[in-house]
């Protein structure tokens, strides 16, 4: 028994797993079933899972079957202008009446030029696909607009990543009651972000596929944190709900999550392979063969720091003679031309094929019935 550690106020409290043993029986389930039924009735799911907003493979058909499973649908609409975010929330709706997130990046500074540098990326990038012209430094789509465009569409949530929220974003958000949910990688991002008024934490462990969520792009690779550290220590040190991310694709991940002390959970590699996510058919191959080893933090594709499956492509960049990858959004608008060539010819060596550690674990199953089974099977586990 843990000693002087009283389970109902620190439910009060922190909303925490953190539990004592009773007559041989642990509240430590009881707590995490507490804790993600209140998340449901707070946010009209059914089942306390997320759909990642994963730019670039957020179908409207893909999160309108999380919706309807009972789940939280989600757009990663960083290269969306205003018109295509209102015609996926249309698209959306048309399909479910359930709850959707929809997610934006903050803004990086504007990167240092190098001339040389980018010469030199040209023409290691020349041996993978077309020769890399024109770099641009420059955002694809105005923040400022972007963000209008989301309050616009009023989605039952907003997410961010790689920073905060300017204030002004912020009071709109509140104001039009959206829910702001703030991914951080640290303890410290948490507690910043919910001094900033977010509504939730996204704590994003560094088994997640796709991009890291770190507020500063040159300290990604430091805050490489599990999501077993991070959960309980985000719970720890914040009195708002707590989302689990990273590596999480099935029942066992969701019971450990949310002992862990999370309210939910949020998917991302995990519903890939899924018809719906109509991803290109090598990377969703990819997947099914991969290894947690067989994944890799790596600049190569934006020169922000994001999990990928280790493709020929990716390899190369990891040999002493390759030049380092140039700062984002350089380094993204550099591999472009590879990147659309590997797609359009369905070539994993050139795709930017992202994945989590758990990437094995994706079934290539309707998404409806992936969320269903792995809260199904979750649920019976907490249950017992």
């Amino acid at each position: 028994m843990l000693r002087g550690f009283d389970v109902e106020t620190a439910w009060r409290t922190k909303q925490h797993c953190s539990y004592q043993q009773r007559n041989g029986r642990t509240d430590m389930f009881k707590l995490a079933a507490r804790r993600t039924n209140e998340f449901c009735e707070a946010y009209g799911l059914k089942v306390p899972i997320l759909m990642a907003p994963m730019a670039g493979a957020c179908s409207p058909p893909l999160a309108a079957a999380v919706m309807e499973a009972g789940g939280m649908g989600g757009c990663g609409a960083l290269l969306m202008d205003p018109e295509a975010i209102a015609r996926w929330a249309a698209d959306v709706r048309a399909k479910s009446d359930g709850s959707f997130q929809m997610n934006l990046w903050v803004p990086d500074p504007a990167p240092m030029r190098d001339a040389g540098h980018e010469r030199a990326v040209a023409d290691f990038l020349a041996d993978w696909g077309p020769r890399p012209a024109d770099l641009s430094a420059e955002p694809p789509i105005s923040f400022a607009d972007q963000c209008e465009a989301l309050i616009e569409a009023r989605p039952t949530a907003v997410s961010s990543i790689m920073g905060l929220f300017p204030s002004r974003t912020v009071d709109r958000l509140k104001a039009e009651g959206i829910r702001w949910f703030a991914t951080a990688t640290t303890v410290a991002e948490a507690l910043e972000a919910e001094e900033a008024g977010a509504d939730a934490i996204v704590a994003q462990g560094s088994e997640a596929g796709g991009h890291r969520g770190a507020f500063e792009a040159d300290k990604a690779e430091a805050q490489t944190i599990g999501l077993v550290s991070l959960v309980p220590a985000v719970c720890d040190a914040v009195s708002i709900p707590v989302i689990a991310s990273g590596g999480i694709a099935d029942a066992r991940g969701i019971v450990a999550a949310v002992a862990l002390g999370a309210s939910a959970a949020q998917i991302g590699t995990a519903l890939l392979r899924s018809p719906e996510a109509a991803i290109a058919p090598a990377w969703a191959d990819g997947l099914g063969r991969a290894r947690p080893e067989d994944t890799v933090a790596t600049r190569a594709f934006s020169g922000r720091l994001g999990r990928a499956l280790r493709t020929d492509h990716v390899a190369a960049t990891e040999r002493p003679d390759a030049p380092a990858p140039l700062p984002y959004p350089l380094q993204r608008s550099a591999t472009g031309p590879m990147r659309a060539r590997a797609t359009q010819e369905n070539d994993l060596a050139g795709l930017q094929a992202w994945a989590g550690q758990s990437a094995s674990l994706a079934r290539a199953t309707p998404a409806g019935e992936i969320v269903s089974a792995i809260w199904a099977e979750a649920r019976a586990a907490l249950d017992q």
